[in-house]
C-alpha cells in the first residue's frame, strides 16, 4: 500500500475518532463536521468570480459560531452562506478540491470532484491538513523527526528520541555518512494579544450612511503566526453610554474594522445623548475559542458635526432708534443654531438683501455670541428720510448639507427710526478759495460766505464770525456773511504759506440748542513790487598788492516773485571817479563780479552799489559791500579790524598826492 493512501486513511481514522470525542459539547446524536462529506460539479466553461458552484452542509453541533473554511485551490472560497464560490475568473481548476471546516468544536475535510476539467495535477490531503507527506524513493532516508513543545518542564537534560549511528534505505541497505537530524519545537499559545496603544481616537460624521468605516483596531499576537495561537479574532464587549442603541457600532472579527450601524437618521449629533462614545474591544487569539487569551484597549468615538441646521432668528422684527448725524452699533440681531458652537457649520454671516441703497449700514458678527450687530456706517439725515425698513439674511459659514434649506425664520426685518437733531449749518463750498492782491486798501471786499442750515423743515437763522485769523487781516458782516479787509494783506508775511492766507469763520444757528459749523478761506495773494532788492554778499577780501583781479561776484536778492524780481541790474553808486578803481561786470540774470583795478593800502573799504528789480515799476535799493584790503602772507591773510573807509575818500586822496607830485 502507498504510504500517501495509509497516511489518508489514518487522517480519517483520526478525524473520526477526534469528532467522535467531542460529543460532549454538541447537541445529543449530531456529528460535527460536514453532515456530506463528497460532492461533485459538472465543468462546463471558466469559472466566473462570485459564481455560486455549490453548497456544502457543515454542523459543528454549537451553532456553528466562528467557523473558518479552507480550500485546497486558493482561487476559490466558502461564503458565510457555506457557498464554494470563486474568488476570480478561472480558466480550469484542480480535478479534486479538499474543504477544511475548522471552530472550536469541528475539524473536518470534504471532498469536491470536479468533472470534465482540463486541470492542473491534483491537489493532496497533506495541501489541506498543513503536512507535507513523506513519499516512496528507492534512496529515501528514514530519518524520524523529533518533536518538541516549547515551555516544557524539566528536569534537563530531557530525552526527546533516539538515532542510530547509521542510517539504512528503505531496502535494509546502509548509508554511510552524516545525517541531518532535524527537531521541530511545537509552539504553545503563551502570549496574549497586544494593542499598541491603550486607547485608540476616532471620528465620524453625523448622518454618515449605515456601514461608514469609523477606525480599525490593531492588536498583535508574538506566538506561531502559522498557528492558531496567534489567529486573532476582534469583539465589542461594552459600548458607553449604550443610548440610543447598545448596539451603534460593530467589529470585523478579522481585520478589526470598527463601522456604524445605527441608522443616519439616528445618527444625529443634536438629538445623541452625548458627542462621545467609548468602546471595549477585546482581541482574542485561538481564532477567538474560549480558550484563547486576550487583550483590551479603549476606542472613543467622536460624533463630528455638519451643517444640518440652518441658523433662525429669535424674532422675525427688530427695532432700532439713531439720531441724524451719528453712527455705530444700532441693534443687536440674535440667532439660535443647533450646530456645534464655535464651528463653520455654526457661526452665522449676515447680509443686508434690501432697504440700504446707498449702504449706510453694515453688519458685523460677534464671535463670542455669534450676534448680528448692525451698524450705521454713514449718517442718516432725517430730512431724506424718518423711517427705514431693512431686510436681513443670516447663514452659515459653512453650506448646509444636500436637501437642507434656509426657511422663513433665517430672514428678519429690522424697522430704523432717524431721530431729528438741531444739525450745525454747512458751508459751502469749503473751503472758498479766492484770489487777491496784496496791499489792497483797508476795507476792500474778499470773498462771500455762504452756510445753509440742513434743518430744512425748521426756520432758523444764521450769523457768521471770525473763528480764526492769524495776521488779523480780516473782519466778517455777522449777518450777510461778507468778509472784507481790516487791514494790509502782506503777501511775504510769515502767516502767509505758499503764496496763501488761511482762515477760519464759524457759522451759528439759534436753534435749541444752537448749533454751529465752520468753514475755511483760502486767499490766494498775488504779488506786488513791494520790496526793494539787496546784495550778497555783504563782506569781500582781497590782497594788497593785487589789482585787476575779481573781489566778489555778487547777487540780487527780493522777496517779490517774478516778473518783480530778477533780472537785477547791479552798477557803482552815484559818486565820482569810482569806476577808476572798481568796475562792476554782470555775470548772468542775478549775479555780477566786483573787479579791482588798482592796487589798494591795507584797510577796509565801503564800495556803494545800487541794485534794481525788473518790476513795474522797479525798485532800486542804494547798498554796501564791505572790502577788507589785507596783507598776505604764506597763504595766510592779515585784514584791518579798524572800521572802513568810505570808497568815495579813496579818489581825492589819490588825487591830492598825484597833484603834490606833479608839483614837485
Amino acid at each position: 500500500m502507498e504510504i500517501g493512501v495509509c497516511v489518508l486513511l489514518a487522517f480519517l481514522f483520526h478525524q473520526v475518532a477526534h469528532v467522535g470525542g467531542q460529543g460532549d459539547g454538541g447537541h445529543e446524536g449530531c456529528v460535527p463536521g460536514f453532515q456530506v462529506k463528497k460532492y461533485q460539479v459538472m465543468y462546463r466553461g471558466p469559472f466566473q468570480k462570485g459564481q455560486r458552484l455549490l453548497q456544502v452542509e457543515f454542523d459543528d453541533c454549537a451553532g456553528n459560531e466562528d467557523v473558518t473554511f479552507g480550500v485546497s485551490d486558493p482561487g476559490f472560497h466558502v461564503d458565510g452562506d457555506l457557498n464554494l464560490v470563486p474568488l476570480r475568473d478561472l480558466l480550469h481548476s484542480e480535478p479534486v478540491l479538499f474543504i477544511r471546516g475548522l471552530s472550536a468544536h469541528a475539524d473536518d475535510l470534504a471532498q469536491v470532484d470536479i468533472i470534465g476539467t482540463p486541470g492542473r495535477s491534483a491537489a493532496t490531503l497533506g495541501d489541506i491538513v498543513g503536512q507535507k507527506l513523506p513519499y516512496r524513493s528507492k534512496r529515501s532516508l528514514l530519518v524520524p523527526n523529533i518533536s518538541i513543545s516549547e515551555n516544557e518542564r524539566g528536569p534537563f537534560p530531557k530525552f526527546i528520541g533516539q538515532l542510530e549511528v547509521s542510517t539504512t534505505d528503505y531496502s535494509g541497505n546502509l548509508i554511510e555518512g552524516p545525517q541531518v537530524f532535524r527537531i521541530k519545537v511545537i509552539d504553545q499559545n503563551d502570549n496574549r494579544p497586544i494593542f499598541k496603544e491603550p486607547r485608540y481616537t476616532g471620528e465620524v460624521l453625523e448622518g454618515s450612511p449605515t456601514g461608514t468605516t469609523v477606525m480599525t483596531m490593531t492588536a498583535f499576537d508574538a506566538d506561531d503566526p502559522n498557528t492558531d495561537n496567534a489567529v486573532l479574532r476582534y469583539n465589542i464587549v461594552k459600548q458607553s453610554p449604550d443610548k440610543p442603541s447598545p448596539n451603534m457600532f460593530y467589529i470585523d472579527a478579522e481585520r478589526g474594522d470598527i463601522v456604524t450601524v445605527i441608522a443616519p437618521t439616528l445618527l444625529d449629533r443634536e438629538t445623541l445623548p452625548t458627542t462621545t462614545y467609548e468602546l471595549e474591544i477585546v482581541a482574542k487569539d485561538m481564532a477567538g475559542s474560549e480558550v484563547g487569551l486576550t487583550g483590551t484597549a479603549t476606542a472613543t468615538i467622536t460624533i463630528t458635526d455638519k451643517n444640518d441646521h440652518a441658523p433662525e432668528f429669535t424674532h422675525p422684527l427688530f427695532e432700532a432708534h439713531v439720531y441724524e448725524g451719528s453712527t455705530g452699533v444700532v441693534v443687536n440681531l440674535t440667532v439660535d443654531d443647533r450646530d456645534d458652537p464655535a464651528t463653520a457649520a455654526w457661526r452665522a454671516m449676515y447680509s443686508i438683501i434690501s432697504g440700504d441703497p446707498i449702504q449706510s449700514f453694515e453688519i458685523q458678527t460677534n464671535p463670542d455670541n455669534n450676534e448680528g450687530m448692525l451698524s450705521v456706517v454713514k449718517p442718516l439725515n432725517y430730512e431724506a428720510s424718518e423711517f427705514l425698513s431693512l431686510l436681513i439674511r443670516v447663514e452659515n459659514e459653512d453650506p448646509l448639507v444636500p436637501d437642507v434649506g434656509y426657511g422663513p425664520s433665517s430672514t428678519a426685518t429690522v424697522h430704523v427710526r432717524v431721530e431729528d437733531i438741531n444739525e450745525g449749518p454747512v458751508f459751502f463750498p469749503d473751503p472758498l478759495i479766492v484770489t487777491r492782491m496784496e496791499n489792497i486798501p483797508v476795507g476792500s471786499f474778499v470773498a462771500s460766505l455762504n452756510a445753509t442750515d440742513p434743518d430744512i423743515l425748521e426756520k432758523q437763522s444764521i450769523r457768521y464770525a471770525v473763528l480764526q485769523d492769524p495776521a488779523g487781516w480780516l473782519s466778517v458782516n455777522p449777518v450777510r456773511g461778507t468778509v472784507n479787509t481790516s487791514a494790509s494783506l502782506d503777501r511775504e508775511s510769515p502767516y502767509v504759506y505758499d503764496n496763501k492766507y488761511t482762515a477760519v469763520f464759524i457759522a451759528t444757528d439759534n436753534g435749541t440748542p444752537p448749533a454751529t459749523g465752520t468753514g475755511t478761506l483760502i486767499i490766494h495773494l498775488e504779488d506786488y513790487n513791494d520790496n526793494a532788492p539787496y546784495v550778497l554778499p555783504s563782506v569781500a577780501r582781497v590782497c594788497e598788492d593785487a589789482y585787476d583781479v575779481t573781489v566778489a561776484v555778487v547777487g540780487g536778492w527780493d522777496k517779490d516773485l517774478p516778473p518783480n524780481a530778477a533780472p537785477f541790474k547791479i552798477e557803482l553808486g552815484k559818486q565820482p571817479d569810482l569806476d577808476k578803481t572798481w568796475k562792476v561786470t554782470r555775470v548772468n540774470s542775478t549775479h555780477s563780479q566786483i573787479m579791482l583795478l588798482r592796487s589798494l593800502k591795507k584797510d577796509n573799504y565801503q564800495l556803494p552799489l545800487l541794485i534794481t528789480d525788473s518790476g513795474v515799476p522797479p525798485l532800486s535799493n542804494n547798498t554796501e559791500v564791505k572790502v577788507q584790503v589785507c596783507i598776505c602772507n604764506k597763504n595766510r591773510m592779515h585784514c584791518s579790524s579798524a572800521h572802513s573807509h568810505h570808497a568815495r575818500f579813496l579818489v581825492p586822496l589819490a588825487t591830492l598826492l598825484l597833484t603834490l607830485l606833479s608839483r614837485t
